[in-house]
């Protein structure tokens, strides 16, 4: 590993903290190009641009000082302490000014009102957006249709439509489409449904969820029946063994990663704005349940910028965390006004409700500098006072601004003052994590030195831990044959000649108990208004079993979802240990 090489190093461009790798993300896909291609932007330029777009949402409020709030926006995100969702970053202040990532269409059961919703879902990927449907109200393969006396060929079958639909249109020019597909698993058609992907070539551009209801798990935990129930007509069209059917899930799962669990009901209890109907799906990564025609704006606080040294130990900055949630909340509602909604319906449902989604990145960071394991009951206790701190501050900021601007117009009666239905969310920060340099989202580290696919057409992102080659180098211990070790297996835990309590400080996403990623889960979704995107990795040699115990451990713990991922289980998949090129 040549450390000269190492490409976590800074762009030197006047941006605090971008990386190698962070710099080819944003010209990739974020910066400003003109008509030959070359970037015409900077990363603060850039960050200037979003700032001043958002800002501008002021001037509609009496008193609003929009260039105090431009310079508060951007230097939030010129720390890289802050940063919203993709579309915002690459749309605010651009012709087409699409500014959500998450969205949720109604799938209805006609075919005219099918192929509308593929239309709109193809003008939300070209905005740069990720849409989520439930096809659970699509009648059943093999029903009569009535008005052509003709079979129905089954949710299943359009949901193929959908993935073709998506392949042809590339977003915006810089990312392919993403889906959430859910089917209720009381549906007619649900073995058909969750065998979909198993042929690993069908539905790519789709992550598919069982909708669980709380009948069913006690069902399957009593390892009784449950009925079938066709959506058309609300009546029972046979039945089907709960505990055979969630093991065929849990097969399915092991398999391939899909697919995941939604768990309707525990969503639903949490449903702000119940007299608008049931939240039936979420967005394609899971942490945002939505109603249809409902969108979602989101962004993330940097959690590794959120600690300081303080009598010589390192500590979370309560206070400057505080003042980036009020800030980020201020932030995340302009944006709703800001917004130029690719539907009219999603402009209506969006502005009723007000939802905004604040989230975290770098934890498994943040845990490494303040030295408590990732799986230990210490960072579950961090990361409950921590995100429980975030909701109270991020509810204090809503309310405020509802005293300034007005509680959110779908509110009901019976609730507490708010400008927004929800706070609240955390995300899987995939590209953001790579410009702010830090952990995606809540997750472990994959590795210590991996390679990452997928992000940029073409080729691998490779990293190293930055952390931890800082770590290394004031212990002394950057040798050859350690940096080699690491370089190769992306993993400290077997290497001897480091010390005990550096191995369990650097474990890895596969080297945590599966429990330990379900119960962090689990914590943020306690003080959550949304949902939490959070992937569950489990080692090539996990079981079946393994896998229904981690459904049945999130649905007992309180999650909204769960979704694992055996590694290997797939010919390809996205993150890779080791870093040739580093060695």
């Amino acid at each position: 590993m040549n450390l000269a090489h190492f490409p976590g190093r800074a762009w030197q461009t006047g941006t605090s903290g971008i990386s190698e790798n962070g710099k080819q993300v944003l010209e990739a896909r974020y910066l400003k190009k003109d008509e030959l291609g070359t970037v015409v932007e900077s990363p603060d330029e850039m960050f200037w641009r979003v700032a001043r777009t958002v800002a501008a949402a002021d001037a509609a409020y009496d008193g609003g000082d929009a260039e105090s709030a431009a310079q508060i926006f951007f230097d939030m995100m010129h720390r890289l302490e802050f940063l919203p969702n993709s579309p915002t970053l690459m749309n605010a202040g651009r012709d087409f000014q699409q500014l959500s990532a998450c969205f949720v269409l109604p799938v209805e059961d006609a075919l005219d009102a099918i192929f509308e919703t593929v239309k709109n879902m193809a003008l939300i990927h070209k905005s740069g957006g990720g849409t989520g449907f439930s096809f659970s109200h699509i009648r059943p393969r093999g029903d009569r249709v009535r008005s052509t006396q003709g079979v129905a060929s089954g949710p299943v079958s359009f949901m193929r439509v959908f993935d073709a639909a998506t392949d042809a249109v590339k977003q915006g020019g810089m990312r392919r489409g993403a889906n959430m597909g859910v089917l209720r698993v009381d549906h007619p058609d649900i073995l058909e449904f969750i065998d979909s992907k198993s042929s690993r070539t069908e539905l790519q551009n789709f992550n598919i969820s069982v909708a669980i209801t709380d009948a069913f798990m006690e069902a399957a935990k009593a390892g009784v029946d449950y009925a079938l129930i066709h959506p058309r007509t609300g009546a029972p069209r046979g039945h089907l063994n709960a505990r055979e059917v969630l093991g065929r899930i849990c097969r399915r799962a092991w398999e391939g990663g899909d697919p995941g669990l939604l768990f309707l009901d525990t969503i639903n209890r949490a449903n702000p704005t119940p007299a608008l109907g049931a939240i039936e799906c979420t967005n394609p990564c899971g942490e945002q349940p939505l109603l249809p025609f409902e969108a979602c704006n989101l962004g993330s606080i940097n959690l590794a910028r959120m600690a300081l040294t303080q009598g010589g130990r390192i500590v979370v900055n309560y206070p400057h965390l505080a003042r980036t949630v009020h800030s980020a909340v201020h932030f995340l509602d302009n944006v709703i006004d800001a917004n130029e909604y690719p539907l009219p319906q999603i402009g209506a449902v969006t502005r009723g409700n007000r939802k905004i989604g604040l989230g975290v990145m770098g934890w498994a960071d943040l845990l490494m500098k303040l030295g408590i394991p990732y799986g230990s009951a210490q960072a579950l206790t961090l990361a409950d006072r921590l995100m429980g701190f975030i909701r109270r501050v991020g509810h204090r900021a809503s309310a405020e601004l509802a005293r300034k601007r007005g509680t959110f117009p779908n509110s009901p009666r019976w609730a507490a003052p708010m400008r927004n239905a929800t706070v609240t969310t955390v995300a899987p920060t995939g590209s953001l994590s790579i410009i702010a340099g830090c952990s995606s989202g809540i997750e472990p580290l994959y590795a210590l030195s991996f390679s990452r696919s997928n992000i940029l057409a073409g080729q691998e992102l490779e990293e190293v831990h930055r952390g931890l080659l800082e770590d290394l180098s004031r212990r002394g211990l950057t040798t050859p044959a350690i940096l080699e070790k690491i370089s190769k297996t992306g993993s400290a835990g077997t290497i001897e000649e480091l010390p005990s309590e550096l191995r369990a400080r650097y474990a890895t996403a596969l080297e945590i108990g599966p429990q330990w990623h379900v119960r962090t889960q689990a914590a943020f979704q306690a003080h959550s208004d949304n949902a939490v995107s959070k992937t569950v990795n489990l080692p090539f040699q996990a079981t079946i079993g393994d896998v229904e115990e981690i459904f049945n451990l999130a649905f007992g713990l309180g999650c909204k979802g769960i979704t694992v991922y055996r590694d290997r289980c797939r010919d390809a998949q996205v993150l890779s240990a080791g870093c040739t090129a580093c060695a």
